[in-house]
């Protein structure tokens, strides 16, 4: 029998970004507690696959696209069922460049999907949970939304993804509506894995930088979204919860010489 703490049983869960990393993670655990899921994303295969060993449904969209987030929300709704939980993890990561060698393509297409594809994706399935007088969003934002990094155009998105929470949250908060969006830390994903894979990023660093000296496992970050989406947290809402393993406690650590390490003085 499942445990009804944290269950999610027949809800219909929708989660944007479903087909990999953070969003393949949402998937998994909440169909585990008994959601019905959508899964969300444009790679078609992908999307599927994750559907497939779930027991969920697949629909392609290309966040940026309006008509395709309400035909999205129209179609979801009216085959699988109203939404009671959304999930906005649709999104994409840049290399750490300088604003002169950050093209403005590729900043104008983060900008897009990450916070344009957000706020789409919940005004479209937002408004129709304000209709029912209920329902649970929870966006992926980022600690880099928190602090100064050479992520000229994903930084700011994300920090915009807070703020938008947090409006959301007041917005439709009388209509019975939860928004809250949790910060992941640096989180083991295909996509930050192909990062470190391009010497973008550096592995070791991004372990240190952290008072538990490790990444974030995408299933960490799923436990702390089925959370906020459940009726667990069903006082909370307007809030960024960081899924960080201390990334922003260690960093003021520093200039002392880093976190110590354990039986160290």
């Amino acid at each position: 029998m499942m445990n009804k703490v944290g269950s999610l049983k027949d809800r219909v869960a929708v989660v944007t970004g479903g087909a990999s990393g953070i969003g393949a993670a949402c998937c998994r655990l909440m169909a585990a507690r008994g959601a019905r899921v959508v899964v969300a994303d444009v790679n078609a295969d992908a999307a599927k696959m994750i559907a497939a060993e779930i027991g969920g449904v697949s629909y392609v969209v290309d966040v940026r696209d309006a008509d395709a987030i309400e035909a999205l929300a129209e179609k979801s709704e009216s085959e699988v069922g109203p939404a009671d939980i959304l999930v906005t993890s649709a999104g994409i990561v840049q290399a750490p460049l300088p604003p002169e060698e950050l093209a403005l393509d590729l900043y104008d297409n983060v900008i897009a999907v990450n916070l344009r594809g957000t706020y789409l994706t919940a005004k479209a399935y937002g408004l129709r949970m304000v209709q029912r007088r209920g329902g649970s969003i929870v966006t992926i934002s980022s600690v880099t939304a928190e602090r100064s990094v050479p992520l000229h155009a994903y930084a700011p998105s994300k920090a915009a993804v807070t703020n938008m929470t947090m409006n959301l949250a007041a917005e439709w908060g009388r209509a019975g509506i939860r928004v809250n969006t949790v910060e992941p830390g640096y989180t083991r994903t295909p996509a930050l894995q192909d990062q470190i894979d391009r010497g973008h990023r550096d592995r070791t660093l991004l372990e240190e930088n952290s008072t538990l000296g490790r990444m974030v496992e995408p299933e960490e970050i799923a436990k702390a979204v089925a959370f906020l989406a459940s009726d667990e947290a069903s006082a909370i809402t307007g809030i960024a919860l960081p899924v960080d393993v201390g990334f922003f406690s260690a960093g003021s650590w520093h200039p002392y010489g880093g976190v110590r390490r354990q039986g160290s003085h």
